[in-house]
């Protein structure tokens, strides 16, 4: 994947290139919905016996426009990095320099998301699109930076709508540029300390959950630095609430992580967005990716067919996300990592349901009567 400027997408104007980017996404083809429902019904097992892995093989075949749905052969993830300004205002103990140290973990492999990565046999990229401090080169690291961190959400907007379009053309330039290396299967994940606050305020104002409901401790920050969290996300959402004059989700998408948003979230947003222009499924982290998801959606409610959630993490903004989208978590292992690893543990399941579709026998095939017969 070559480095290249954030904005050479469609347009040299990036909030052009995001529109051009989004009249290229069409809603999945449900009318193979049916046969693939009858394919599941002729399956060797009683109708509904492997539960959710059969409406999991559903959804592939709509996404695939295929029945039996190809079965994914080349999972890929895309590690998006970025710092915050609202580290400010003291909503975690870690230091900032902890995300350009963790890039660098995660270049040389050496995170959770390069181990479930290489038990999935998936590619992991690592793109910087908005770390604050200097990067070491490496081979695996894309530099792809935006801007050098967001400004303080608290006192402002997080970044200019053109940042924020520039970084979703990043996510979604990654999206297609994996695609075309063949990858079938997509996974976003994050890195960025602080950014369960802009996540939580982005939550809040998308689905009109109470701030402080849909705000949670992150790294595992103490009750006091949790009251303190809670209160900016609640400004940040009351802020973006009188300026849309709407008390709820007046401003469009965009402006929405301009305000309040991040670098990564809005990178991760572009790469759904990719995702779908490409017609490939995504396979959702945590509270991070959901809010990026919400995001997406928000802006192009087509997205949201291609769609899979990977986990529940426990942070509180992420089951209020879940709901808003309507997804279902395939696990609920007690996650809240991000860097995609939720996702990615996730990615055997999302197989599964496709082989089973592919790889087991009818019961005309196998010569086995059923129930109705």
């Amino acid at each position: 994947m070559p480095d290249r400027a954030p904005t050479d997408h469609r347009s040299s104007d990036p909030a052009v290139g995001v529109a051009e980017l989004v009249v290229t996404i069409a809603e999945p083809d449900a009318r193979v919905a049916a046969d693939a429902a009858a394919l599941q019904d002729r399956l060797t097992k009683p109708r509904g016996a492997l539960g959710r892995l059969e409406t999991l093989g559903i959804r592939l075949c709509i996404i695939s426009g295929a029945v039996p749905p190809p079965v994914p052969a080349r999972p890929a993830v895309a590690v998006f990095a970025g710092d915050h300004g609202v580290l400010a205002e003291g909503v975690t103990p870690w230091p900032q320099e902890v995300t350009a140290q963790m890039v660098a973990n995660l270049c040389a492999g050496g995170a959770a998301i390069n181990v479930l990565a290489r038990q999935a046999g998936a590619e992991v990229v690592v793109v910087d699109v908005g770390v604050a401090g200097p990067v070491l080169d490496h081979p695996g690291l894309h530099r792809r930076r935006v801007r050098s961190g967001t400004a303080n959400l608290a006192q402002g907007p997080a970044m200019t709508v053109t940042e924020a379009c520039s970084a979703i053309l990043v996510g979604a330039d990654v999206a297609a540029e994996l695609v075309a290396g063949g990858a079938d299967l997509l996974v976003g994940g994050d890195m960025g300390i602080g950014n369960t606050t802009p996540s939580a305020a982005l939550i809040a104002t998308i689905t009109g959950h109470d701030p402080a409901a849909v705000t949670g401790r992150g790294t595992g920050i103490d009750d006091a630095m949790l009251q303190r969290k809670a209160d900016v996300v609640a400004d940040a959402v009351a802020r973006v609430r009188t300026a849309s004059g709407s008390g709820a989700t007046g401003l469009d998408a965009v402006t929405l992580l301009a305000e309040i948003g991040g670098l990564e979230i809005a990178a991760l947003a572009g790469f759904y967005l990719g995702a779908a222009a490409a017609g490939v499924p995504v396979v959702l982290d945590g509270v991070i990716a959901l809010a990026a998801a919400c995001v997406a959606v928000q802006h192009c409610p087509a997205v949201a067919g291609y769609l899979i959630a990977g986990h529940r993490s426990t942070e509180p903004g992420a089951t209020a996300a879940l709901d808003w989208l309507g997804l279902e978590p395939l696990v609920d292992l007690g996650m809240r990592l991000g860097e995609g690893s939720g996702a990615m543990s996730a990615v055997p399941l999302v197989r599964a349901a496709a082989a089973v579709m592919n790889e087991m026998a009818t019961f005309d095939s196998a010569g086995v009567a059923d129930k109705a017969e």
